[in-house]
């Protein structure tokens, strides 16, 4: 399953962007957050984790959607990789070649 995350830091920001790109790339479910990305608080993020499984597809618009860090983004995608869930970046048009080695 393709499941899709948007994130914008503030209220005044739009999510319409990367909705938009999200239901196109065929998102069947999208998780939202408006959080600053240095705020631990990330609602829809924690709920997406405990909800993908193997071989599902976590898509998002850009990476810094995702990550409050440096450490913060190594840590989700390493996790993502122990569990067998795949990821896509909508702006680079490409799958990340990352592997647990």
């Amino acid at each position: 399953m393709k499941i899709g995350y948007a994130r914008v830091s503030t209220r005044d920001q739009n999510l319409d962007l990367q909705l938009d790109a999200l239901k196109r790339a065929g998102c069947e479910r999208i998780y939202q957050d408006v959080a600053s990305g240095s705020k631990t608080a990330r609602p829809a993020l924690d709920e997406l984790l405990g909800q993908v499984r193997a071989g599902d597809v976590l898509v998002i618009w850009k990476l810094d959607r995702m990550g409050r860090s440096l450490k913060h983004l190594v840590e989700l995608v390493g996790n993502l990789i122990e569990r067998k869930v795949g990821w896509y970046l909508i702006c680079l048009h490409r799958w990340p070649s990352l592997s647990a080695n």
